[in-house]
């Protein structure tokens, strides 16, 4: 993938998390970005964090042809800053 289609990837997934972050929904995406920034991390190291799970949970999707998993998502947002395997 070219440069540019990498940076337009990264918006789209950098709009999904504000997106998730002002609507508080669900607000386990506010709750790992608080939480990661009071352990030292700073905001744009937790929504890079936060952007390998949301493209991780988009390649199962896209991959197994499932519905968006809101279970599995938390509970990759509550393992950060342990990335998600691809298992």
């Amino acid at each position: 993938m070219s440069n540019e289609g990498n940076e337009v990837l990264h918006d789209a997934i950098m709009e999904v998390i504000d997106n998730q972050i002002n609507d508080n929904n669900p607000p386990e995406t506010r709750q790992t970005l608080d939480r990661l920034i009071g352990e030292g991390h700073t905001e744009e190291e937790v929504k890079n964090l936060i952007g390998c799970v949301v493209a991780a949970e988009m390649f199962e999707v896209m991959k197994q042809g499932r519905a968006f998993d809101e279970k599995n998502f938390v509970a990759a947002l509550k393992a950060l800053p342990e990335l998600p395997s691809d298992d």
